[in-house]
């Protein structure tokens, strides 16, 4: 029988941890009664994560595990998980509990209640300064220049029903993107719940420097084709300016004592003339060339986001 609930255990080097979380997750889901399925996502572990998940699968009828064949990061991890669930809805979780397992059951309860799309955000932040600041200036830019909105404190949790599962299953292209985002251009009038992240343990972060700066830079140029329209609103700048120069220069020529800033210079109008249009036109042509750039950009994207290794793990 199809489970209710699926949850996608996001699992990286947590050999020490993903026990302990299949066990909170199963312990809180039968005290409140959900029919669920855990699928355990390694993302490319080094340690013993996925013998872990391997032996706990052996050991749980409703718990299943994946493996990637590399780390390719949280929102790919998310896609793989939601591409072999079953449950009438679906959400992820990080296996260290960012987002309480009560918010989750809460997120659960709304969709009970009919929502197809709940997304869950932070009333607030507090992961040091550089961090609060990148974060509140990346979404900032995001609901400036993108098609979709993010709430103050950021999101990259969801729950969503199984119709919106099977759409984005079957998107083409799902490089450089992530579900969240994919998620909110779908519409399908999502309802946002706050909550508050619990207290971290100490502990080095496993979401590097690197790895935020390139979600960053794949989620706002997927979001937005903002770039693109500003290259395209320069060039028509440029072009007109150039317009301008070339009349300028033309009256110059023609009523003037035909020098450059009172210097008898040869050809010099000539030049300039050809320099302005020619620089004008290939401004305005590249930002043309741009605007169809981008939509092939957005048809071609085919490359796998991800690669399951061990599809035998999966019953």
């Amino acid at each position: 029988m199809r489970p209710d609930l699926s949850v996608i255990l996001l699992a990286y080097q947590s050999e020490d941890k993903i026990k302990e979380a299949c066990t909170a997750l199963t312990s809180a889901f039968e005290k409140e009664n959900i029919h669920f399925e855990i699928i355990i996502v390694d993302d490319g572990s080094t340690d013993g994560t996925l013998g872990q998940a391997q032996q706990i699968q052996k050991e749980n009828s409703n718990i299943r595990c994946i493996s990637l064949s590399k780390n390719y990061t949280s929102p790919y991890a998310q896609f793989a998980g939601l591409s072999v669930c079953k449950g009438r809805c679906a959400a992820p979780m990080p296996d260290d509990f960012q987002r309480p397992i009560a918010h989750l059951i809460a997120m659960y309860r709304m969709w009970q209640n009919g929502a197809k799309v709940v997304i869950s955000h932070r009333l607030s932040r507090s992961d040091g300064f550089w961090n609060d600041l990148g974060s509140k200036l990346y979404y900032q830019i995001m609901n400036s220049f993108s098609a979709v909105q993010f709430p103050k404190g950021g999101t990259d949790g969801y729950l969503i029903d199984r119709e919106i599962v099977d759409l984005i299953n079957g998107l083409q292209g799902k490089r450089n993107t992530t579900p969240v985002i994919e998620i909110l251009h779908l519409g399908f009038d999502p309802i946002w719940l706050g909550y508050e992240r619990p207290k971290m343990t100490n502990g080095r972060s496993r979401w590097t420097f690197k790895k935020k700066w390139k979600l960053a830079m794949d989620t706002f140029f997927s979001g937005s084709n903002m770039p693109l329209r500003m290259i395209t609103g320069l060039g028509f700048v440029v072009f007109f300016m150039s317009l301008i120069i070339i009349v300028a220069i033309v009256f110059s020529k023609l009523f003037s004592d035909n020098t450059l800033f009172g210097l008898p210079i040869r050809g010099w109008s000539t030049l300039v003339v050809l320099v302005a249009f020619f620089n004008g036109m290939l401004m305005l042509s590249l930002g043309i060339v741009a605007e169809y750039l981008w939509r092939m950009y957005e048809e071609v994207k085919g490359r796998p986001p991800f690669i399951i290794k061990n599809e035998n793990t999966i019953n």
